[in-house]
């Protein structure tokens, strides 16, 4: 049953019961005392005849559900149970008097009691360390850190027999171990400033919830709100445990060395990533494992980068390194229990002393896929599957333990101990209207085999130019090598094509909204045939679809939230178009023009958009990304008019890379125009 909200507050009740009681005292010599009490009664508390009601309905309740205490004649003193009045004549009913008190997981994060109006109770509470009166919820709340005092309080409460329904097995025993972390906020103070500088107030915020409750948490932000650069700026704090560990997605490693390379001052050379192949070039000097080798792999990078896919193959190797900080980047890879790299990665974040899960999708409709990121960060709360199933994921239609129940309690158990989550309408007015970063893919020797070749005889041709001995035969030689330039973009595009499907698993797997632009043919049909086998609701605008068809695709994207992906050609699906449904724009490809970039970015980036755009350059070294740096630079320098009523350059946000982890033109670089940039001759890296 639910209780009565009190009508009046604490102390209004409080006064109206004094002055009862003097007036009922000053009457009970006269023999009309019963009919004026009564009489008074009325007048002064016509709610407590409905309580009264309400306890004759629970006495018949089951045994656990809540019965409030009687305030029946409770101001005539025929039943002083709840009054600190001088009634000691009605002892024997205090002690037979039924008490009861309902503890929940307020949504504050704090616990909240509920129960009627006591004036025992009410007394009792004020002992409670830090507890305070809620008048517009009527209850009463303190921090999870008196939970134990307010039990012994209630134990304690003289004369009365209570029943308290407390908090759940599993919720308590998670409020108990997140009570016990040790609080590190002053820790934040060893953020390097050229860090904390560059954080955002909402940033701030997340680092200091991370250090608050011991370095391990989810961290469950919005895509777009710079998980990566949070969990940087905590890992900063705690750089006595250092080495580190960071488990990511394939696609995502060399992202990860790039951050890191890019925030920390370190050297490169203590950037570790192992990478199934080593065909692709290494610019930013990290070092560079293969996962193939015969030879004995030595973790001893200070920062050591894995994907899940290889975590099973080294676990004996990662449980005997003595790592104290992981971070688990989208740990929403972790939901499925059978799955190798769950069972493979668990062990290395439980034997962690700080654990830092990445994820913007934390899987908070369907809870049972949050049970094993839990298990990492909490073994001794969440170790039996089966509890917190039956609490927190009956129902469904999808199979055991598929639904939710319980829904609000495990929302606002894991934000009081575990998770933190903004998203973008949250923390719009923080963020900045569109936001760039740049990931650097990984591309094998057999994917880059070609490129290699024509990158080898773009060198030829440059060599011969130098001595041509007549105008005419260094045209040719001109001509020949444009028309090679072109050829290196094609075979770009396809060696690009599986890191590109590699990333965009990532987007499926985040569920989010969102707008892939390419150039070629064959990058277009990659993406889109991916994405139908993935079986993503999308829609895909090139050349080739016809004018009349392209409005109702844009308005099945707009308004229908199956529909994910919008698989787009930069020139076809880079202008007229309105997809503000979608906040984060991939380029799997870049063009030539920068106006098309823009163009193609303010898709989403126009009237109607209400969130923060991300914009993400899909880049690969020793490609044709190499030469349209410089190409694009030279161009935005000359690029006078206002394009789309936005802007007549790109702006890299402040929170981008000033220096690329390689030698190439980065995003910052061509568009905050580097004049004093040199020249990047590309050829030169591909003969060997």
């Amino acid at each position: 049953m639910d209780f009565d909200d009190w009508e009046l507050s604490a102390e209004e009740l409080d006064n109206l019961e004094r002055d009862a009681l003097k007036q009922i005292a000053e009457r009970n010599a006269s023999s009309s005392s019963a009919t004026t009490s009564a009489s008074l009664q009325s007048k002064l508390d016509p709610y407590a005849f409905r309580v009264t009601h309400k306890r004759e309905d629970a006495s018949s309740a089951a045994p656990n559900i809540l019965r409030p205490s009687s305030r029946e004649d409770k101001v005539s003193g025929k039943s002083s149970a709840g009054n600190s009045g001088p009634h000691d004549g009605n002892h024997v009913k205090q002690l037979t008097e039924k008490r009861s008190v309902k503890f929940f997981l307020h949504a504050s994060g704090n616990i909240a009691a509920k129960f009627s109006y006591d004036q025992i109770l009410v007394e009792a509470f004020r002992k409670i360390p830090k507890a305070s009166w809620s008048a517009k919820e009527r209850l009463w709340m303190f921090p999870l850190s008196s939970l134990s005092v307010a039990e012994k309080v209630l134990r304690e409460v003289s004369g009365s027999n209570l029943e308290l329904e407390n908090l759940d097995p599993l919720v308590q025993r998670a409020i108990a171990v997140a009570s016990a972390v040790p609080d590190l906020r002053d820790h934040y103070e060893f953020i390097p400033n050229s860090i904390e500088s560059k954080l955002l107030p909402f940033q701030r915020e997340g680092v200091r919830f991370a250090l608050q409750h011991g370095g391990r948490i989810l961290l469950a932000d919005e895509m777009g709100l710079g998980k990566t650069l949070q969990a940087i700026a905590v890992v900063s704090c705690i750089r006595e445990s250092w080495p580190v560990l960071v488990l990511a997605p394939s696609a995502l490693r060399l992202h990860w060395a790039s951050m890191i390379q890019q925030w920390m001052d370190i050297p490169s050379s203590d950037i570790l990533v192992i990478l199934s192949q080593c065909g692709g070039s290494n610019k930013g000097g990290f070092k560079i494992v293969p996962s193939n080798t015969k030879k004995s792999i030595h973790l001893d990078g200070v920062f050591n980068i894995v994907s899940y896919d290889i975590v099973p193959k080294l676990q004996d190797l990662l449980m005997a390194s003595t790592f104290k900080v992981v971070i688990a980047d989208e740990s929403h890879f972790l939901k499925n229990a059978q799955a190798k790299r769950t069972s493979a990665s668990l062990p290395l974040l439980q034997k962690a002393q700080y654990v830092i899960l990445l994820s913007g999708t934390p899987a908070l409709s369907r809870p049972i896929e949050l049970f094993k990121q839990l298990e990492a960060l909490h073994p001794t709360v969440y170790k039996n599957v089966h509890e917190y199933g039956n609490r927190y994921c009956k129902g469904g239609i999808f199979g055991f333990y598929q639904g939710a129940s319980n829904h609000e309690e495990l929302h606002s158990l894991i934000k009081a101990t575990v998770m933190i989550r903004r998203l973008k309408k949250d923390v719009l007015s923080e963020l900045p209207q569109k936001r760039r970063q740049q990931v650097f893919l990984d591309l094998g020797e057999k994917e880059m085999r070609q490129v290699n070749a024509l990158f080898c005889e773009l060198e030829v041709i440059k060599g011969k130019g130098k001595l041509a001995q007549s105008e005419e035969e260094a045209k040719c030689l001109k001509f020949a090598e444009k028309s090679l330039i072109s050829k290196i973009y094609t075979a770009s595009a396809e060696a690009k094509i599986p890191a590109v499907l590699d990333y965009l698993g990532t987007m499926v797997e985040a569920n989010c909204k969102f707008l892939i632009f390419a150039h070629h043919q064959s990058m277009i049909d990659s993406i889109h045939e991916y994405l139908l086998k993935k079986k993503v609701g999308c829609i895909r605008i090139d050349g080739g679809t016809p004018s009349a068809l392209r409005q109702a695709l844009v308005t099945d994207f707009q308004e229908k939230e199956t529909i994910k992906a919008a698989v787009l050609s930069i020139r076809a699906g880079g202008v007229g178009l309105t997809l503000t449904a979608a906040s984060t724009v991939i380029f799997a490809e870049l063009s030539w023009t920068p106006g098309d970039l823009i163009q193609a970015e303010d898709r989403a980036h126009r009237i109607g958009q209400v969130s923060s755009v991300n914009v993400c350059y899909l880049l690969a070294n020793d490609t044709v990304d190499d030469i349209i740096w410089d190409v694009v630079q030279s161009k935005l320098d000359n690029l006078g008019q206002m394009l789309d009523g936005q802007e007549k350059s790109l702006e890299v946000s402040h929170n981008q890379s000033h220096s690329s982890p390689s030698k190439q033109k980065t995003l910052d670089s061509f568009i905050k125009r580097c004049h004093n940039s040199p020249s990047h001759d590309p050829s030169k890296k591909h003969c060997h």
